[in-house]
């Protein structure tokens, strides 16, 4: 207890000495950004049009947005409807199809990205027996891995529980094609598992109650992860199936996300699975690319606090204008989750999800709030076109998850949690994709523009 003291106390505390080797950063460090054209950098690995630097090719999956019309000299970009597929399959009939067969989607979905194909009933019963018998972690780990160090980050907690499974394995380096496969199907068996005891660990540190439910092997993703959250177990089927949506809608985005680029780099270099998947969960937990549906609730929760009538439309798209200002809410001047970094005209993710938001409010009895949701997603997008100049903006997915998340009852401390869940699988995809088809360690290049100079004798510094 006195060493924990200590650290906080001591190690934790931004010294003056912190404060003047920051000065001393900042006075060697700036670089004129006019240097970047100059040297014709793409930051951000993106192009003069916003699109990505084609810096790989992949099978898994592949989001269409836009046509690329040929000019004299120059191309133009056609804004079109968003689609996004995997393994060529567009997401919307891998919901669809399922929600008529009466099936979950999660699990069909994650086989189709890492195999490449729709499984069958037979293969679907094996595939989904396989990730139960995975479900369970080693004994006595939520006692000495998760409870030992309460989280302060679910995101952390969950890394350090993956890097920490690496000691249990047998073969933690074997990078052959089966034990990669293996290792991805158990940690997409596991996070969900990770993911809820890392929260009740939390809310434990909080002085809460523990209560610690074990997988049932004979239910799905979706399922489980609501049976392991409540107190109770219990959920209706809407929930569940609202939630496997979500988990299908997030499972991949391409190759190029972040997330799924760090997972690609850190393969590249041949490094085993724990520390890849750990460093794709690094970048998820990042706020600019995992964190954005709860900017989109805080952002809400500050509407609702500032507009007493939800049905007044001129007091929504009065006080959307101050935030346009930057005279409400963070004084970003943004709209959380109004575009979309890829998505032109709209986010084929949102177009699914609407129809369950619609159906999972009615069933909560919170319709007044989706109705607030959807004014300020038609007025917010109104005046972001006329400040912006564009004719066509769309509306992300994360605008209305967070919403959904809510309403399932999730902490808004699991929604990134949740993402990761999700995106496991394509993780896992695209991980054994670049061992299979890489073969060459990532390396781009960086342009040094410090200018050379001669060393200085401690005496004459």
């Amino acid at each position: 207890m006195i060493w924990k003291n200590n650290w906080e106390n001591e190690y934790c505390r931004i010294t003056p000495e912190i404060l003047a080797l920051k000065g001393q950063w900042e006075r060697s460090n700036y670089i004129d950004p006019t240097l970047y054209r100059a040297y014709n950098v793409k930051r951000g690995l993106r192009d003069e049009d916003g699109r990505g630097v084609l810096c790989g090719l992949t099978r898994v999956a592949e989001i269409q947005s836009y046509d690329v019309v040929p000019g004299e000299g120059v191309e133009t970009i056609v804004p079109t409807d968003g689609t996004l597929y995997y393994r060529g399959i567009d997401v919307q009939e891998i919901v669809k199809g399922s929600a008529k067969r009466g099936r979950y989607a999660f699990e069909e979905a994650a086989y189709l990205l890492l195999f490449g194909d729709l499984p069958n009933e037979t293969q679907l019963k094996n595939f989904t027996d396989q990730l139960a018998l995975y479900r369970t972690l080693p004994t006595n780990f939520m006692r000495d891995v998760i409870l030992k160090a309460p989280p302060k980050d679910l995101m952390n907690t969950m890394q350090r529980g993956i890097l920490t499974l690496f000691c249990y394995d047998d073969k933690p380096n074997d990078i052959s094609f089966e034990n990669v496969l293996r290792q991805c199907l158990q940690l997409t068996s596991n996070l969900p598992v990770l993911a809820i005891y890392a929260y009740q660990a939390w809310r434990f540190s909080k002085g809460e109650s523990l209560y610690i439910h074990v997988p049932d092997p004979k239910l799905s993703t979706a399922e489980n992860f609501l049976r392991l959250l409540r107190e109770d177990m219990h959920f209706t089927e809407l929930e569940a199936r609202t939630l496997d949506v979500a988990l299908v809608l997030h499972a991949d985005h391409g190759g190029g996300n972040n997330s799924t680029f760090t997972n690609h780099v850190v393969t590249s270099s041949g490094t085993d699975t724990y520390s890849a998947i750990v460093a794709a969960m690094s970048s998820l937990k990042g706020p600019r690319h995992g964190g954005a549906n709860s900017k989109v609730m805080v952002m809400m929760s500050d509407i609702k606090e500032h507009i007493t009538d939800w049905a007044d439309r001129d007091a929504v798209e009065g006080y959307l204008k101050k935030i346009l200002s930057k005279e409400a809410f963070d004084r970003s001047g943004l709209i959380y989750g109004l575009g979309h970094a890829v998505y032109t005209k709209n986010d084929p993710r949102c177009e699914v999800f609407r129809k369950y938001v619609t159906e999972l409010a009615q069933e909560k009895g919170r319709e007044q709030e989706l109705e607030l949701y959807r004014s300020v997603e038609e007025i917010g997008k109104r005046l972001l076109l006329e400040k912006q100049h564009k004719s066509v903006l769309s509306t992300n997915i994360d605008f209305y998850s967070g919403f959904v998340y809510d309403m399932l009852g999730l902490p808004m401390e699991l929604y990134t949690p949740l993402f990761a869940v999700a995106r496991i699988a394509g993780w896992s995809a695209h991980r054994m994709e670049e061992l299979s088809e890489g073969g060459k360690l990532i390396r781009p290049r960086y342009e040094c523009v410090e200018p050379v100079r001669a060393y200085t004798s401690m005496e004459n510094r």
